[in-house]
């Protein structure tokens, strides 16, 4: 399947919420599997990293089970045999409030990579990737990864959180990188969001993500080039879009009788009957005309896509050119239809470190070997739709950091 190792080693990182697969496995699971599995015929990697969030789905209890059919079916199929090393990473300990996140890291190495090796975080160095193992439970005990759950003041509004972090690091020949696995804190209400810009929410976010940001290059290793990828929830400035989309409409705003509260706010034309172009409510996000997320891949919002600007010294990423990640219907039989739930928003991203973006820019990188896009646009993948980056790592392309990082010389 791969070509060999001396040409560039074929990077994929893909990051993938797969919440909506364990509830209805049956339809979404053999769909969101056919649709991976050309993605890694069609750009052929030697390694690839799968960074999943919600494994298990909102009811994990019910649904955990069906976690480990799918992976068991990714690590069966066809389509990866030739990936003879996988780590599996699943944190289904939903008993454990404290600790559980619902992450989930798979990495797959094709036979032909010979020169690669893993980070252990305890013993501070890097051991050979032999064979396939899966680990779930308690993480907390695995050498191989960091992971850590946000503090729960910096979302005091939700009772129990599931977000978080998992981090690895990885050498491949001279190279050592770390690749996180992200899920940040999502909106949740329409009405809150709106209220300001930037909203609440977005505030949060920025703070959770310099959490992960500060720990992944504290003192205790030494720094390497980071991916950063996951389900991030940046959400368009929703006070801008809604402006934006409703300039010439009125504004009605109906409250709860008993607590005066904001219950929904409704936008109409002034004339033309005085037609409803936008509704909006907690978990309501009804506009005219969808299709405006969809034309042109929705670049016309990319205007209100900020939340990543406070970051810009620090995280860097590839241009998008592909819709809105979510929120997609569920329904198997409606693949590119959104849901009326949120404003379409860019929530799944691969994110990196400036010499991470080093790595992926080499001037060797012809256009054709450098993809960041969506999988399965045209399918039901679930309410988000899986974001990939593949790239080819060049040879020699760590020997800049060879002498400056000690990492980088694999022991």
């Amino acid at each position: 399947m791969a070509g060999k190792v001396t040409a560039g080693s074929g990077i994929l990182l893909v990051t993938a919420n797969v919440g909506s697969l364990f509830e209805d496995p049956d339809n979404l699971q053999k769909t969101w599997l056919r649709e991976f599995y050309q993605t890694v015929q069609s750009h052929r990697p030697h390694f690839i990293a799968v960074h999943c969030q919600e494994v298990g789905g909102k009811n994990y209890e019910a649904s955990m089970s069906h976690v480990d059919c799918f992976v068991k079916e990714l690590l069966s199929s066809d389509a990866m045999k030739e990936y003879n090393r996988v780590r599996v990473y699943l944190d289904e300990n939903y008993k454990s409030q404290e600790h559980f996140t619902a992450l989930g890291s798979c990495y797959f190495l094709h036979e032909s990579l010979k020169n690669i090796q893993q980070f252990d975080f305890k013993a501070k160095k890097f051991k050979k990737v032999v064979g396939k193992e899966i680990y779930s439970d308690t993480l907390e005990s695995t050498p191989m990864l960091e992971k850590e759950k946000f503090p729960q003041d910096y979302f005091p509004e939700c009772k129990w959180s599931r977000k978080g972090f998992i981090r690895t690091r990885w050498a491949l020949a001279d190279c050592a990188f770390d690749l996180v696995n992200i899920h940040l804190f999502h909106d949740a209400s329409n009405i809150l969001a709106w209220e300001k810009s930037p909203s609440v929410y977005s505030g949060t976010r920025q703070k959770a993500l310099g959490f992960v940001l500060d720990r992944i290059t504290d003192q205790r290793f030494e720094k390497v080039p980071y991916f950063v990828f996951g389900d991030f929830n940046f959400r368009l400035d929703t006070r801008q879009v809604v402006e934006s989309l409703c300039s010439t409409a009125t504004m009605q705003t109906v409250r709860l009788g008993d607590t005066n509260e904001v219950d929904k706010l409704i936008f109409r034309e002034s004339e033309n009957d005085r037609k409803v172009v936008l509704q909006l409510e907690k978990k309501l996000f009804n506009y005219i005309n969808q299709d405006v997320f969809r034309e042109n891949n929705g670049t016309l919002f990319l205007q209100f896509d900020s939340e990543l600007s406070c970051f810009k010294e620090r995280l860097h990423e590839l241009e998008i050119s592909f819709p809105p990640s979510y929120p997609y219907s569920e329904d198997s039989s409606q693949g590119k239809q959104y849901m009326n739930t949120r404003c379409p928003a860019w929530c799944d991203r691969v994110l990196m470190s400036a010499t991470a973006k080093d790595l992926v820019l080499k001037p060797e990188n012809e256009e054709k070997n450098l993809v960041y896009d969506n999988i399965g646009p045209n399918v039901c993948m679930g309410d988000h739709k899986p974001v990939y980056l593949s790239f080819r790592l060049t040879a020699g392309a760590g020997k800049a950091n060879a002498n400056k990082h000690k990492c980088c010389n694999v022991q």
